[in-house]
Formats: structure tokens, sequence, C-alpha cells
């Protein structure tokens, strides 16, 4: 018979891979499944389109990942996570050749906002400038669990982050300087007029002058290949091909820790309808290029900046994200856009590039949005498409069946929108925790949500190690 574990860990996404390093890293045997054949979840690079052009099939830009606590705690860099930062970090180019851009200078970021918002700017990010490193620590851990380091700043952002982003850009002038936050916003994949949302905008803007909109050198899957690197030094078992259907097939453990969704959990631990009212959100419409030379930017910020977004106007992106959440085809979509090459050219063939753009679709969608991407980028790049080699495109079915945890295509595994946004994935003093005693979840449908950044894992191994400690 099996020795008993003290944890089980089942998926090896970002958010699994930090919950059993974290064990592991406090003396606990930690053993790890993952149904695919390689570890990463939403953090991995393939050869998507032609040989030597390395893509990343869901994140790319890492502004989160670089400035989280639950990383920044470990020696990733000794297991070859190298992050590289763009000379911008992001820019948001205008019909009119200009771009309002996040540079590492907030002086640089005001001045692009125009004249009549830049001190408008200014006083908006000063009060957090320099406290990343206390803020976000609070900012991403459960808000009750525990006092916060720095209570009046926290109480200071929370004031304006809780405001649906429409509302916290009534302060400025200019459609440039709104159409800038609602874009930072947008990530969320949840309309302006959302709570929280405003939060959003503003993590994103310090991130930018505070650690930066990095990338990993190689794509997205060193972030996770460091991760199980780490695990593995420290004694922790990961099996990479072994998709769990019940809680039985695994070995005994005192604790079953899930990196999926809700309803994967609901069926594999036999939790009935426990997740029946989470409500999971609108999709994207994913295209992967393999390009013959750079994107051919109008805007020269543009033509320096890892992360590019494209929508013309605050109503223009309104518009689009409404019809993704309402159920409507896409007809003018934001786009997020990546460049990888730009900083790191080995990712490609010599003076080849790969470029990553999305724009919001319904959740579900089975249509093919390639022509209204490329019609929209090719407003600011004229000229584009004359440089694609290879194009590899990925819909909500496509999603969902490349990760699980995107159900219906949802790459941020759970609705941002009402309640769900700060509650997820429900109301509970232990959010992590489930009706079985042993079972907790910790995937990006549990606070403090989407991103690369692995808090979801910290605060749920946090969960874990403390009952266990509990029972001795």
């Amino acid at each position: 018979m099996p020795s008993m574990r003290d944890a089980v860990v089942v998926g090896a996404g970002p958010n699994g891979l930090t919950a059993a390093v974290e064990l592991a890293r406090r003396g606990f045997s930690v053993e790890l499944f993952e149904a695919l054949d390689t570890v990463g979840g939403g953090a991995r690079t393939e050869e998507l389109t032609l040989p030597g052009f390395r893509h990343d099939p869901c994140s790319a830009v890492h502004p989160l990942g670089v400035g989280s606590p639950a990383f920044s705690a470990m020696p990733l860099d000794r297991y070859g996570l190298e992050w590289l930062h763009p000379e911008l970090p992001l820019a948001h180019p205008f019909p009119d050749g200009t771009a309002g851009v996040l540079s590492r200078s907030e002086a640089e970021t005001a001045v692009s906002f125009g004249p009549r918002d830049a001190g408008r700017y200014r006083r908006l990010v000063a009060p957090f400038l320099g406290r990343w490193h206390t803020l976000v620590p609070d900012f991403f851990k459960v808000p009750w669990d525990g006092l916060p380091r720095d209570p009046v700043t926290l109480s200071r952002f929370g004031l304006l982050g809780l405001q649906p982003v429409d509302w916290l850009t009534r302060r400025f002038h200019d459609d440039r300087a709104r159409a800038l936050m609602f874009g930072l916003a947008a990530h969320a994949i949840a309309a302006p007029t959302s709570p929280a949302t405003g939060g959003i905008a503003l993590v994103f803007a310090l991130a930018a002058h505070e650690v930066g909109w990095p990338l990993p050198r190689g794509g997205s899957q060193a972030i996770s290949d460091a991760l199980a690197a780490y695990l593995r030094d420290l004694g922790g078992e990961v099996h990479t091909g072994v998709e769990v259907r019940r809680l039985d097939e695994l070995p005994p453990a005192r604790a079953y820790v899930f990196d999926t969704s809700p309803t994967a959990l609901a069926r594999i631990a036999g939790l009935g309808d426990a997740y029946r009212r989470f409500r999971y959100g609108a999709s994207v419409f994913k295209i992967d290029y393999a390009l013959d030379g750079p994107v051919p930017w109008t805007s020269a910020d543009a033509r320096r900046a890892g992360t590019v977004h494209i929508g013309p106007s605050s109503r223009e992106i309104t518009a689009a994200l409404h019809a993704a959440v309402e159920g409507e085809r896409p007809h003018t979509p934001f786009l997020i856009t990546a460049q990888p090459t730009l900083v790191d050219p080995g990712r490609a063939p010599e003076g080849k590039h790969v470029f990553w753009a999305y724009g919001h679709v319904p959740r579900g969608w089975s249509g093919d949005a390639t022509e209204v991407i490329e019609r929209q980028i090719e407003r600011f790049a004229p000229g584009f498409r004359d440089l694609v080699l290879a194009r590899a495109t990925a819909g909500p079915p496509e999603l969902a069946a490349r990760n699980a945890n995107y159900v219906g295509g949802d790459i941020a595994c759970g609705a941002f929108s009402g309640l769900q946004a700060l509650l997820r994935p429900k109301l509970a003093r232990v959010p992590y925790a489930t009706a079985h005693p042993a079972v907790y979840l910790c995937s990006s449908a549990t606070w403090p949500g989407p991103g690369v950044h692995g808090m979801s894992g910290h605060n749920a191994a946090k969960a874990v190690w403390r009952r266990l400690r509990e029972r001795g």
C-alpha cells in the first residue's frame, strides 16, 4: 500500500505548481499530477505555426508575475527564469499616429495622457508609488485573513479600486486618457461598468512604474519549468500525462489541492452542485503569428512596446466588451497584442518575429474572428498582412480543448463581474476550502483571480498547511 502523502496537487498550472512548492518548502511531502504531457497550464510555450517560431498559447507578458509576492520569495532565477523588459511596457496607439503609453517613468506616462490630464494621472498614482511591495501582498491575500501591512494605503487604494473603471476615469478631460485606462481594465474581460475594474486598471498601471511588464526569456514555459524544477529539488514528485477523473484514483493524502475549474473539482471530488452559482465569463479569439518582420505600427511608441492595445476610443472599447459579455459576435474588437521578439529575438529565426493578439468574443462562440482582428491591426499597422508567414488561430472551443480550466473558452476561469469579482469562487471564510475537509481549490477561480502570479496557489497552500498543523 502506498505511503500517505501530506498533500497531492492536481493540475500543474502556475497556481498548482506554486501551491506544491509552498507546501514542499515547509517540509510537507507533495506529489503533483498533470493531465497533459508538460507542466504549465496557462503558462506554456510551443511551436504553433512554423519550426523555430516559439509562441505562448495563452499568457505572454507578466507584470503580475515579476511583481508577485509568491514568486519573489522563490529562487526561480536559479532555475533559468530571466525577465526581459521592453523599452516601453505598453503603448496604446490612436488614429493620429500618437500613442498613450505606460512607461517605467510615471512622468513620461503622464505626458502621454495629454496636457489636460497629465497632472490628474500623476495625482491618481502618486499615493501608491514606491509602495508596491507592501500594497500588493495586502491586495492579493484574502481581505479578512489577518491585518494589512499598510492599512492606510490599502484603504486609499480600495476607495478607488472598487469603482468601475468608467467611474474612475471621470476625472480625466480627454478620451485618450480614458481609452488607455479602459484598455488596462479590459484584461479582466469585463464591461467597464463592472465593480473593481478600476482596481484592475490601477494595478496594471502601478506595475508598469514599479516592476515593469516583462516577458520571460524563451517564453512563458520558463516560469512553469522553473517552478517544477524547484519543486523537484524540494523533494516533490511531478507526474505528467495522468488525467484524474475521481478522487479515489489519487494516492492517499492528508490534503488534496486542485488547480482546476470549480466544476471539474466538484465532479472529481463528488461535491455535487457545490459551485452551481459560479459563473463563467466571456472568452477570446486568439491568433499567434509568424511574421517576416516587425509589426509596421504607424506609432513610433508602438514599435518599441512589449504590449500594444488597440482600441481608439473608450466608446469603442466599451462596445466591444459589452458585445462579448452579452453574447454578440465581434464586429470591431478591442485587441490586446504582444511582441515577444522585440526583446527575445531567439524565439524566431533570424530577422523573423512572433506576434500574439486576441479580441474578446462570447463564451463558447464557434465563429472565426480572424478577419475582424486583422482589420483592426491594419488600422494602426498598414501592411501587416503582407508580413504574415503563418498563423495559428484559437477560438473558445480550441482554448477549452487546450486547457480544461478554460470552460467555454473563459481564460479568466470565472466571470469578473458583480460580487464574483471579489468573492471568488463564493463567499466563505476560507474560499480555498470545500465541503470535503481534505479537498481545496487553488485555481484562478479563487481570489485574487486570473494572471500568472501564483497567489491563488500560495493562499490555498497557506490554508492547507494551517489545517495540517492543526491536525498535528
